[in-house]
């Protein structure tokens, strides 16, 4: 079985938003949150996971995290579903992952 692929987006302290790609968005969420992993987080501090997307594979996640790291601002805050948190730096939130043709992460 192939493994599943995920492009995620993270809410910065100062509003930024951050897209990457993981087989595992909510460990790699506890990463940014601990200050390993991308640099983008040394100036302002990881707070949300606030999207989450299902690819087919590694390669097409990598082709849609390229398409949002595309967008303008405005057009990445329309991809978030507002109600949906799907973890808090300070645990797990009960919303389930926005769906764009993806995935809801359980766990």
């Amino acid at each position: 079985m192939a493994k599943s692929w995920f492009v995620y987006l993270v809410r910065a302290a100062n509003g930024a938003l951050y897209c990457g790609i993981s087989d595992d968005p909510r460990r790699r969420f506890a990463q940014h949150c601990a200050g390993r992993g991308a640099r983008f987080f040394r100036s302002s501090p990881a707070q949300a996971l606030v999207h989450v997307e299902a690819c087919a594979d590694k390669g097409a996640a990598l082709r849609r995290e390229r398409a949002i790291k595309r967008l303008g601002k405005a057009a990445k805050e329309r991809l978030l579903d507002p109600t949906a948190i799907i973890q808090r730096v300070d645990g797990p939130s009960s919303a389930t992952a926005p769906s764009m043709g993806g995935a809801a992460l359980e766990g």
